[in-house]
């Protein structure tokens, strides 16, 4: 644990973190590092944390980055550790890969690109030759075709902004669309009533949406036939979302064009109708700054503040400061749970100045102002309470 006098957290970086982000760890107030012992937090990228022991010191994981699946979500739920993310941070670079996606399919790019490589420069007849083989590479325009968007978050409504800017007709289907993300996607948009419409309805389609449980497999051979056989499959969001035999048997069948994706997993390699990218989706620099600021600027104000946003297992909660004593609680969301809190500091002496609870799901966060110090008895008796998954004291800094 930090020291109280000091605050100084100890920041445990497992993967290249930009430097963007780490520069925002003032030395003041963090240790950070790759040899880190006893983190109070870790700072992750594309490393996997399950089967790893992490130390009971850690009060919160950090993805530098929107996915959290190689993250054990659950076990740190249970511990009352947030694991935070990086939601939208990479949009706009994944939002141009599509673009570049839909062009290769549409245009025939990859084939063209091996066709010239190909190609003998000392060739008298180079020039006949490339008049003669472009035929074989004839495309279509962009403008004019509907692109089907499913998942309707900060990527997906970026996507569909610039396929209407493309001069493309865009239906867009989303059962959880949020408030600010309905505010955001542009009034062109169609809105379709279900996954199955918008395979139905659109030459390309593209998928935005995390890797959940109801999300595997959601384009799968029950519905991969719905699409047009000229139409084109592209997948930036996880690998898991669409099952890879389901459309090799419609690329084989000739009921699919083109399957685009970022995933080049072993049956897919090969395949003239496959174009595969090696996880390129946020391989922008931009990009990693962007996730790194984000969830450095998280983690901060959850260590120093308590403040909570972009937990994928945490309610967002902030209170302005009111005093110079803050206790943070992670507990189960179970009835009467603020009473005995309630109960538990008035039998301390503490006077609540103010507080803030906020649930989601099973896990519920409180944050709490006093008006006198804490003392460790005090922390401990709340600890102690059924239910209660973690306290931290967060007293204002010289």
């Amino acid at each position: 644990m930090p020291d109280r006098a000091t605050q100084r957290f100890p920041v445990l970086v497992m993967n290249q973190i930009s430097a963007s982000g780490l520069s925002r760890l003032s030395a003041e107030r963090y240790q950070v590092g790759k040899d880190v012992t006893d983190p109070a937090a870790v700072l992750v990228r594309s490393a996997d944390l399950h089967g790893v022991t992490i130390p009971a010191t850690v009060q919160a994981i950090c993805r530098a980055g929107a996915g959290v699946n190689n993250i054990p979500v659950p076990a740190m739920t249970a511990r009352g550790v947030p694991v935070f993310n990086a939601p939208g941070a990479n949009a706009n670079a994944v939002k141009e890969l599509v673009l570049v996606g839909m062009l290769m399919a549409a245009r025939h790019i990859a084939p063209a690109l091996d066709f010239v490589a190909k190609l003998d420069g000392a060739s008298p007849d180079l020039d006949k030759k490339v008049e003669d083989g472009k035929k074989a590479f004839a495309g279509f325009e962009l403008a004019g075709q509907t692109l089907g968007v499913i998942g309707l978050g900060k990527i997906g409504c970026l996507v569909a902004d610039a396929a209407i800017k493309l001069g493309m007709d865009v239906l867009g289907f989303d059962p959880e669309i949020t408030v600010d993300a309905a505010w955001s996607l542009p009034s062109q948009v169609r809105r379709a009533g279900s996954v199955n419409e918008v395979l139905r309805a659109s030459r390309f389609v593209t998928l935005h949406v995390p890797l959940v449980a109801a999300t595997k497999g959601l384009v799968n051979e029950s519905n991969i036939g719905l699409m047009r056989a000229d139409g084109v499959l592209l997948n930036f969001s996880r690998e898991g979302v669409v099952s890879n035999s389901a459309v090799l048997d419609a690329l084989g069948a000739k009921e699919l064009a083109h399957y685009v994706c970022d995933f080049p997993e072993a049956s897919l390699l090969g395949h003239p109708k496959v174009i595969a990218l090696p996880h390129l989706g946020a391989s922008t620099r931009e990009a990693e700054e962007n996730c790194a600021v984000m969830v450095v600027d998280q983690l901060r104000e959850y260590l120093e503040q308590g403040h909570i946003s972009n937990a994928v297992n945490f309610p967002n909660v902030s209170m302005a400061r009111e005093s110079a004593y803050r206790i943070a609680i992670a507990n189960s969301n179970v009835p009467n749970m603020l009473g005995q809190i309630s109960t538990a500091m008035a039998a301390a002496g503490l006077n609540i100045h103010n507080m803030v609870n906020k649930s989601r799901g099973e896990m519920a966060y409180t944050l709490v102002d006093v008006d006198s110090p804490v003392t460790e008895d005090a922390l401990a008796h709340i600890a102690a309470i059924p239910g209660v998954l973690k306290v931290r004291y967060l007293p204002v800094q010289a």
